[in-house]
């Protein structure tokens, strides 16, 4: 499921409006909203996606450019390296982070965690076997 701008514009105003909370497919689940500006276009972006908060350090957050198991990375993956910092909202707070890639058994451990929360993250898994590995990107508060 790719997922247009309307889609995302709609779970960014629900977002917003609920501190936080969006309902449909994503109830319940940690949501976060991405910063991001289009390497290409210039253009400033919001994308809203799910996180998983680490276990240990307050201060880091994972996100998942899984594309819904699409064969290729979404843009804002390559627009987060580039900057390797941005804005993001989590509840009703807004806050500056770094963005790291997280990589080997440590990206692993870290996907198999999400996996294991949310089944569909491993549906994305399948889908991109022998393609791609799907990205883990840490958000460390700045």
């Amino acid at each position: 499921m790719i997922m247009s701008d309307d889609w995302n514009t709609s779970i960014i105003n629900e977002f917003r409006a609920n501190e936080g909370r969006v309902g449909g497919p994503f109830e319940g689940a940690p949501m976060i909203l991405i910063h991001h500006r289009g390497r290409k276009s210039g253009r400033e972006q919001v994308t809203p996606l799910m996180y998983q908060a680490d276990d240990h350090d307050p201060n880091v957050l994972y996100i998942f450019a899984s594309a819904a198991g699409a064969p290729t990375n979404p843009a804002w993956y390559y627009n987060l390296l580039a900057a390797g910092k941005t804005d993001v909202e989590v509840g009703t707070e807004t806050f500056p982070v770094t963005v790291t890639e997280v990589k080997g058994p440590e990206r692993d451990r870290i996907y198999d965690i999400q996996a294991t929360r949310y089944p569909g993250f491993a549906g994305y898994a399948e889908k991109t076997a022998g393609i791609r590995t799907i990205p883990v990107l840490a958000l460390r508060r700045a």
